[in-house]
Parts: structure tokens; sequence; C-alpha cells
């Protein structure tokens, strides 16, 4: 297995940070880890420089784990036949990128047929459920794969991991051209008048190979059905690893990190600058429980007296509490938890998986009280989901009864692959605000500068207005400023350090 590692984004010309003689070995994860893999590999770097092109407000990152556990698998049968640009079909097990197929994309209220390039194949092993139509058409896919219905996207079952989500029944119409149908024009409206009712959905008892691709529109019409497809899978490419199974199950950890870090802080060429943490994985996240990566840096970052700031929404950033209140004394050290909302219903569809944003609020007095700084960063605030005023003063209240130092927000930043799979999840849940969000991002990834400035303006209003209520008190900064290379604050002073803004993965 070759692994190497490049930036998602922009790779700028860096070299690769490992190659095949620095992967030591691998553990299979056991007890809560189970069904995991652990790659260990010694890392090149572990202080790396972000892209001069990128707009995040700092320059040096760590990131000790890649890797996803809670990945879906959205797979079909092998031979599935897909449809072709050219009105041909052929099986998905058969497909490569660069092959022309046909997809869809929305136009205002409707769908219409697009061509599409694949973008990605892979394979993988699942158990197997089959859909029969009442056309006859019989489809073979794993429980987690999503069909279009009349009623919007729809898992194949709602069994898969314990999950309550929307799924097939005998009372859906799925959509697309029917199997005996002619391949449509592009930007032919998707309907027709095929029989496409449900009319069984059952296990075959077994596992079978299972295939998936990624498309440009995000879906592919599979046995005439139009059928999602899984965005997420080919930055796992980035390392060189498979993007079927080694994407939910093999996490790559840098376990000679701390052993770096230390190095780099030493090297004459170092010069002390701010570093922040939880730009891209939260370095609180299950794995830290299991291998103590980030509580080493912080560790390393202390003695040198370097600065630093951590973004996470986990509360198991307290089991590291005397390490960071230590740090805080020396140099400054800021700690940011992020909070989107306290709106129960949108916490438990957009962040099931995070601990509840009330221990969240109560994570940050305590980190407060510690004497280490910490903030609130409320994002990513979800236009038509989490910006209603009330909603934002709930949170800031929280916050500002917390003693949080900072209270700054952003809005939701759907980058290339999170907008296909944002928007997708979008329909399934809340449809009627798909063509707002396509509105309000048509021209970027961010939210227009005038509705973000609008956003902030309200939460400093809120903030002022919550101090107010208070009585007054020390106001938190509600603006986002981080060190410049060789800015070395006092310790305990943070007005001089500022959290980052970066917002961390939905994880929908």
């Amino acid at each position: 297995m070759r692994l190497r590692w490049r930036l998602a984004e922009d790779d700028g010309g860096q070299p690769a940070l490992f190659d095949d003689d620095e992967l030591l070995d691998r553990h299979v994860g056991r007890a809560e880890f189970q069904g995991l893999e652990f790659l260990h590999v010694n890392a090149r770097r572990v202080i790396n420089e972000v892209p001069a092109a990128s707009r995040m407000p700092f320059r040096y990152t760590i990131n000790a784990y890649r890797g996803c556990s809670h990945a879906c698998s959205y797979c079909i049968g092998a031979d599935t036949p897909i449809l072709m640009a050219d009105g041909r079909v052929r099986a998905v097990a058969d497909l490569r990128p660069g092959d022309q197929v046909v997809g869809t994309e929305r136009d205002g209220n409707y769908r219409r047929y697009r061509t599409t390039p694949v973008l990605a194949q892979w394979s993988t092993r699942k158990p197997a459920y089959q859909v029969v139509l009442e056309d006859g058409t019989e489809l073979v896919a794993s429980g987690d794969h999503r069909f279009l219905t009349d009623r919007g996207w729809k898992h194949v079952t709602n069994t898969e991991r314990g999950q309550d989500r929307a799924h097939l029944t005998l009372n859906d119409r799925v959509v697309g051209t029917g199997r005996s149908h002619p391949a449509p024009d592009p930007g032919t409206l998707v309907k027709s008048d095929a029989p496409l009712g449900v009319v069984s959905i059952e296990p075959l008892g077994h596992e079978l190979p299972m295939y998936d691709i990624t498309t440009g529109t995000g879906d592919f019409i599979a046995n005439g059905v139009v059928s999602h497809n899984c965005f997420a899978r080919p930055t796992h490419d980035y390392l060189g690893l498979n993007i079927g199974e080694d994407f939910d199950r093999r996490i790559v950890v840098k376990v000679n990190a701390v052993e770096r870090v230390r190095a780099e802080l030493a090297d004459a060429r170092w010069h002390g600058e701010p570093i922040a943490m939880g730009t891209n994985t939260d370095p609180y996240q299950r794995a830290e429980g299991k291998y103590r990566l980030t509580r080493g840096i912080v560790d390393a970052l202390v003695e040198a007296d370097n600065p630093f700031s951590i973004l996470t929404k986990s509360t198991l950033v307290l089991g590291d509490l005397d390490r960071l209140a230590e740090g805080a004394r020396r140099t400054s050290v800021r700690t940011n938890l992020s909070i989107g909302t306290l709106d129960e219903s949108v916490w438990r569809t957009s962040e099931p998986g995070t601990p509840h944003p009330r221990q969240r609020v109560a994570a940050v007095a305590r980190l407060n009280e510690a004497g280490v700084p910490c903030g609130v960063l409320i994002a990513p605030v979800l236009p038509g989901l989490s910006d209603h005023p009330d909603q934002l003063e709930a949170v800031v209240e929280a916050c500002v009864e917390a003693g949080a130092v900072s209270v700054s927000t952003n809005a939701l930043h759907l980058r290339p692959g999170v907008r296909q799979h944002y928007l997708a999840w979008l329909e399934q849940t809340y449809p009627d605000l798909v063509d707002v969000y396509q509105r309000r991002y048509r021209r970027s990834a961010y939210l227009p500068s005038a509705d973000q400035r609008q956003l902030s303006a309200l939460v400093a209003r809120l903030v002022d207005a919550a101090l107010t209520r208070r009585g007054g008190g020390t106001r938190p900064s509600t603006t986002d400023r981080v060190l410049t290379p060789g800015e070395r604050p006092a310790p305990n002073r943070p007005e001089t350090a500022e959290p980052t803004s970066a917002q961390l993965d939905l994880g929908i």
C-alpha cells in the first residue's frame, strides 16, 4: 500500500509527508473502536503551513489524525446497469473515471437530466437488500443507499447502525426514466409515467460486492432510477488509500506527532509562530481517547512557550484542563468551543454525533474558571435553520453567562463536495430550503459578504444586550483576530489572541 499526503484543496507543491517505508503497522480496533483499523505512520512533519490561497486566518496548523469512522456507504450491486450519456447502459462495476453518464440537476422546483462525468469508482462489501418496483425492476443495494422518490431522497432501510432516517416504504414511488424507456435528452424534465412504485424491500441475508461512483452532478441513473452517490470518498484518495472500505475503517494516525512537534519547535528556523489546532479534524475526536496525541502535543507546545489555539466541538478537551491551564500561565493559549445552536431539533438533525450543546457551554465555563481563556464560535450558522434572532440570542445568552471571552460567528461554508452532500441532506430533511440555499450560495461557497456582516453585527448587538441584562461586566470580543508571526503576548492576555474562526465539519 502506497501512502501519501496532500492538502485537499491546494497542495501548494508540498511533498508527500510519508512514503511506503514510513507505514509502521496496522492495529485493529477493539471495544468501542471495533470495526476500525488504525494505520500508524511516521509523518515527515506535523506543523504544516496553510496554503497561501486559503482564507483561513492562521498560518500554521497541526492535525494528528486523518479519516472518518462515521462514513456512510451508498452502494449498489456490481451488475446494476447505469445509463450512459450515449443512451447505452453499462454495469456499475465496469465504469471508470472519465466515463460520461446521465445525472440530474435541480432547476428551481424541478429537476432536469444532465450529462455528467464519472469522477471516481470504488467497491466494498455490504449486507445486500433487494428492492422490487411495479414494472418488475429489481435493485440490489446496501441499506445505506439512497434513491430519489416523489417525497425526496430515501435510504433503502432505516436499520443500518440503528439510525432513524427517511427510508423506502411500500407507499413510495421512486423517480427516473424506468428501465425500458429511452435515454432522455439533456435538459429534459425528470418525470415519467413509468410504474415505479415500491413493491417490496427484502434483505438477501448475506453480503455482496457493492459498487458506487461519484459524478459531477452527485447522482446517476441506476436501472432507470435516480440514484444518489457519495461525494466524500475521493478525498481519502489523497492518502493513497482505497476510497471504499478504507474511508470507513482506516484512520491514519501520525504516531510520531509528539516527537515531531518537539523537534520542529526546537528547530532554529522556527520562530514561535502561533499554531491553530482543530482546523481540519477535531483534535479531540474519538481516536484521541486511544492515542492521546493531542495531549502530548499540548505538553510540547506548553514546554516551548509556543502560543496556540484549539477549536473543538468535544468536551474531551476538559481532560487536558490542567495542561491547558499551565500553558495559559506561560504563554498565549486560547480555546474555542464551536456551538452552532442550542435548538434541540436542529442540533439532533445536523450534528447528532457531537456532545450536547449545553455540555459544550458548561465546558466553556470550566475552561474560563481554570484560567484558560475560552470563547465560542457560533458556527456553522445554517441559513433558515439556526439563524433566527431568537435562536442566536439563546446561544449568546448562554455563552455570556458561561464567561466566554469572545463570541463570534460564521455562516455555513459550502466548499466543493460539502455543498453537494449538504444540499442532498437538505433536500431530504428540509426540502423547502433547497431553493433558498441555491440562491444565496449561487456565486460562492460563502454566504454573500453583506449577509455575513449582517450576521456578525446581529451577534455583536445580542452580546451587548446580554451584558446589559446582566448589569454589565467585561464585554466578550466579537471580532476574530489571530496572532501574527513573531507576536508574543503576555500570559493571560486574552484580548491579544482571539480564537480562529475555522469551521468544523457538520458530520451530517
